[in-house]
């Protein structure tokens, strides 16, 4: 954080933001030199940022960049997701697509689209009008490679949500409820960037 505050310092950069950090980690790098930005995987079934992360990002003023708003394309058709993925997707490999794990999630997936269903939007819409809803420093960035699914994700600015739906919404896809990992064991999530002491630093 010291050399990138340099080539702020520098005019070379004007903002510096962090991804996948932990809450101290944002903290001790804010105290260095003002973060604009934490993106971080936040959809209704990635929801374990809430307890340390999205706190502390709301106390330091820092706005929240939301990467795969949709549960890396689950809500978009749930299950059916799965059957279609190509045989190098790297979605297969992830531990809450597994068979074992699927059962339980399509049933959140089911559950989120009669709230849909009874909105009147999409189920993705609706994951994606969620993510909006936390707030005006949350920005979710959907991944979109099809004009239809760019027309559809800008239709979720119109789902309004009570805040009754909301926490039915949470109720429905709790921490507990969503089954598997978001990652194997092989890739690092902010869970594993714990930055070390700088007491501990060699010179």
């Amino acid at each position: 954080m010291g050399e990138m505050k340099k080539l702020f310092d520098e005019g070379k950069i004007k903002y510096i933001g962090l991804s996948e950090a932990s809450a101290s980690t944002i903290r001790r790098a804010h105290a260095v030199h003002p973060i604009s930005a934490v993106q971080l995987e936040w959809s209704l079934w990635s929801r374990d940022v809430e307890e340390d992360i999205v706190p502390t990002c709301r106390e330091l003023g820092i706005g929240i960049v939301a990467y795969s708003p949709l549960g890396r394309g689950f809500f978009s058709s749930g299950p059916k997701l799965v059957e279609n993925l190509s045989q190098d997707d790297y979605r297969k490999d992830l531990p809450r697509f597994h068979p074992e794990n699927l059962k339980d999630n399509s049933n959140i997936f089911e559950r989120v689209n009669k709230i849909a269903a009874r909105k009147g939007c999409t189920p993705s819409q609706l994951a994606l009008a969620w993510v909006h809803h936390q707030g005006s420093n949350v920005c979710p960035i959907p991944g979109t490679t099809k004009i239809e699914n760019l027309n559809q994700n800008m239709g979720a600015l119109s789902v309004k949500l009570t805040p009754e739906e909301m926490a039915e919404l949470e109720a429905i896809a709790s921490v507990d409820a969503v089954k598997g990992d978001r990652y194997g064991a092989n890739l690092p999530t902010w869970k594993d960037s714990e930055t070390p002491p700088l007491s501990s630093w060699e010179a």
